[in-house]
């Protein structure tokens, strides 16, 4: 008799396996790559939540009026914190009309105020279509300076606009449809899954890190 966590694991594999079957490609070119591990896994310009020194890195492309996105967080954050080895890299993706493309730029601009993080999760947390009004109350209600942010946001114009473009590049060259969309170690994921259902896509992703001599961070 088959126990039942294995039950569940040929389940989830035979759903993922369109997607397991893609890694992230690997070159590494003297112009840089956005489709290179290194560019989708560890890109200097996007602050590193969960472990900055796990093992796998969990990368989620999003945008900030997804409903998937947002319902999706807890779910994340559930695995992460029980995991304890997990780098996760989020990735604006705003694909859905303005004013996605402002929401991902100001958040990503409050990173030079160290509140990058904040800045996410009071948007993932707004209810309701966003508006630059609305987006600028969230933010300043979580305590990041909005006015400091514009601020860094027109001085680092081109850093933001450059890293937003390697964003879209990636996820369009990967074959993501819509938000939220994942990389966990070096195979896409799609962005329905239980917290289980990560579970064993991380463990999958070990298991082909050690299996390729550590790659997948």
């Amino acid at each position: 008799m088959i126990p039942e966590r294995r039950i569940a694991r040929f389940a989830v594999v035979a759903v993922l396996a369109s997607f397991l079957a893609m890694p992230v490609a690997n070159a590494e070119d003297a112009v840089p790559n956005p489709l290179s591990r290194e560019r989708i896994l560890r890109d200097a310009e996007i602050p590193v939540l969960g472990n900055i020194d796990g093992d796998i890195t969990i990368v989620e492309y999003f945008d900030y009026q997804c409903p998937f996105c947002k319902k999706i967080v807890p779910v994340i954050d559930q695995v992460v914190k029980e995991d304890g080895k997990i780098r996760l890299v989020l990735k604006d993706w705003p694909i859905l009309g303005d004013p996605s493309p402002y929401a991902a730029k100001l958040a990503l601009a409050a990173k030079y105020q160290n509140k990058f993080e904040v800045a996410h999760r009071a948007l993932m947390g707004r209810v309701g279509r966003l508006t630059e009004g609305t987006i600028d109350e969230t933010l300043a209600k979580a305590g990041v300076d909005v006015t400091k942010a514009k601020a860094d946001l027109e001085t680092n114009k081109d850093a933001i606009d450059a890293l937003l473009k390697r964003n879209n590049e990636q996820a369009e060259g990967l074959g993501f449809n819509g938000t939220p969309a994942f990389i966990v170690g070096t195979f896409r994921v799609p962005g329905g899954l239980t917290a289980e259902q990560f579970k064993l896509a991380i463990a999958d992703a070990r298991k082909a890190a050690k299996q390729g001599g550590g790659k997948g961070k």
